[in-house]
């Protein structure tokens, strides 16, 4: 199969490593030949790890470097079989490349865009055969990370989605299939990890290093929302949680905070710029959580209970299967258990009554039921 890649930034070659290790012909693209050299730079220094880890040999080193060229023409991707955009999260310039590759591939050539935010069926509203345009959404580091979202577009054909399913399993990713609804699965899903941990500081219940230990002390999961906001940065953080809050047009549950705002304005982005919720700076010492054991739990169930309810509300409104959705929060985040399967762990009944107590508490539509949550205790059954 040959595979064009559009951008060759660290997504895009993340993604041209996956399909040239699995066999594929691949041409990655980008207008700036700077950047094609930093890419093929990138892959040389990744393999070269991976040699010295024992996870390949030098043979198939050159194997995977021998399947990918560097081009910077778009027209150079006129043999594409399949062709994935990995460019700047703006619908205009996505819609206007896309146009254009139209002209230079054939008409059974499948079109991907590996957005994480954008409608799929406004990207491919820009084609004149939309029905070949699907989202195939990779995650940082794509060779690392198993999952991939598939998302069909109201457009896409199903025999484009069959072949596009087949390849990304044939890839060896797990393939979740999502709707075309703002943030997909996990973008979707993971909001309360931060939402709820944000509110819960905002309120005084506890600070960044307590909420983040409750998290990973009682819950498994290998970094606190706050270490987590930082490791992605604020500003990245808080602008898809914008995205998403006005494309559900102002739901409450997904507000913004306001500290995560403040803390983006003033600059503190969390790793990258040296200071977020966290000093990172050399001569830092990282804070001591309140070690509460009562706290913890308080903390730890109001933020689980949030994830499962946004869960069962994907699964409600047919966003993806309760498999999808599970192994998307698994093996796209590295959530220690599904959300779904710790719901039925927990007991449906349990999750009901925490929700509406928060409703009774706040009288906000943020902490409302899902109404499958509702409907399966009523009816006694579980997700799986």
């Amino acid at each position: 199969m040959n595979v064009g890649i559009i951008g060759s930034g660290t997504m895009g070659s993340g993604i041209a490593q996956v399909a040239a290790t699995s066999g594929c012909t691949v041409k990655i693209y980008d207008t700036k030949q700077e950047a094609l050299d930093k890419s093929k730079a990138s892959l040389e220094k990744v393999l070269a790890r991976l040699i010295v880890k024992g996870r390949i040999d030098d043979a198939e080193k050159s194997r995977i470097q021998g399947n990918i060229s560097y081009v910077n023409s778009l027209k150079d991707l006129g043999d594409s079989h399949l062709t994935i955009e990995a460019i700047i999260e703006n619908l205009a310039i996505k819609q206007k490349v896309f146009s254009e590759l139209e002209t230079y591939v054939a008409d059974d050539c499948i079109i991907a865009s590996n957005t994480s935010s954008l409608s799929i069926a406004s990207i491919a509203a820009s084609l004149q055969k939309p029905e070949r345009c699907v989202g195939i959404h990779f995650f940082n580091p794509a060779p690392l990370m198993k999952l991939v979202e598939v998302i069909p577009a109201i457009q896409t054909s199903q025999d484009i989605l069959d072949k596009a399913t087949q390849t990304i399993t044939d890839w060896k990713k797990v393939v979740a299939v999502a709707k075309d609804t703002p943030g997909f699965i996990v973008n979707r899903v993971a909001r309360p990890f931060y939402g709820e941990a944000l509110r819960i500081y905002e309120e005084g219940v506890a600070d960044f290093a307590t909420i983040d230990w409750a998290l990973k002390s009682l819950g498994g999961f290998r970094m606190g929302p706050f270490e987590l906001m930082d490791f992605i940065g604020n500003d990245v953080n808080y602008t898809v949680t914008e995205t998403v809050f006005t494309a559900f047009y102002f739901d409450p549950r997904y507000k913004p905070a306001f500290t995560q705002k403040r803390f983006s304005e003033a600059g503190y982005l969390g790793r990258k710029s040296g200071k977020g919720y966290y000093d990172y700076s050399e001569e830092a010492v990282k804070p001591n959580p309140t070690e509460d054991a009562t706290l913890a739990q308080a903390i730890f169930d109001r933020v689980l209970v949030m994830l499962i309810n946004e869960a069962a509300d994907a699964l409600f409104l047919n966003v993806a299967s309760a498999t999808d959705i599970d192994n998307a929060m698994t093996k796209g985040v590295n959530y220690p258990k599904g959300l779904l399967a710790w719901a039925d762990e927990k007991g449906i009944n349990w999750c009901v009554n925490k929700l509406d107590a928060m409703y009774n508490a706040y009288h906000e539509d943020r902490y409302r039921c899902s109404p499958l949550l509702r409907k399966m205790d009523k009816e006694g059954k579980t997700f799986f």
